[in-house]
Formats: structure tokens, C-alpha cells, sequence
């Protein structure tokens, strides 16, 4: 069955609230490649919960969780079927996996991601 693996903070304001959470919460922020996106250490890993990243906004700050799925080719399907709507379509995250994102009936925003350490 799939479950929330993964959360996503997007904000206009990268460097402050980085120390926010830096300061609040002790979370610890690592650069991904060379991209504008920072992976977020949430705890210890023996811990339950999950980790995250933290992203640059093209628009409002907003909170992702992204699911993993098995196929995602299947799960964008059954979005569509049901009423949820593809707002970001299937890219590759390379040495990750298959991500999209997508808006459910109510308007909310999922990621949805396939493992796949080939993605390119």
C-alpha cells in the first residue's frame, strides 16, 4: 500500500526559514548536487517520521508530501480516473526515481514517486 515517504517545505524565503528550522528543531539541511534543492535531515534515522527537502517557490509557500508508489505510470492514471488533476508531469529525478505532482479533488498537492535508481 502506498505511504507518505517524504515532505517537501516550498518558500520564497530559502535562507530564513532554513534557520528556523536549523534553530527550532536542530534539522540538518544538505545541498542536492548542484540543484537549488536541500535535503532535510529530520531526526535520527532510527526514529520514526521521515525526512524532507526544502525547495524555492514559484509561487505560494506551500507543504508536498509525496507518496511512493510501485508504478507510476498506473497511479497517474488512477489520479486522472478520479478526479485529480497532473499539475507537474512524470520527470526524472536522476539516481532517484519517477516523480510527478499532482492536485487531488479538494485542490491539495501530492508528489507521487517511483524508485528507480536509473532515472535520468
Amino acid at each position: 500500500m502506498p505511504k507518505i515517504v517524504h515532505f517537501e517545505i516550498v518558500t520564497n524565503e530559502l535562507d530564513k526559514l532554513r534557520k528556523f528550522y536549523e534553530s527550532v528543531f536542530d534539522w540538518k539541511f544538505n545541498r542536492f548536487a548542484d540543484h537549488d534543492y536541500w535535503l532535510i535531515s529530520a531526526g535520527d534515522e532510527k526514529d520514526p517520521g521521515i525526512n524532507g527537502g526544502f525547495v524555492k517557490s514559484k509561487g505560494e509557500p506551500v507543504i508536498v508530501n509525496t507518496i511512493d508508489v510501485d508504478n507510476l505510470d498506473n497511479y497517474i492514471k488512477k489520479v486522472n480516473d478520479n478526479g485529480g488533476k497532473i499539475v507537474v508531469e512524470k520527470q526524472a529525478v536522476p539516481g532517484v526515481g519517477w516523480l510527478c505532482y499532482f492536485k487531488d479533488t479538494e485542490g491539495n498537492l501530492f508528489g507521487m514517486m517511483q524508485t528507480d535508481r536509473n532515472a535520468v
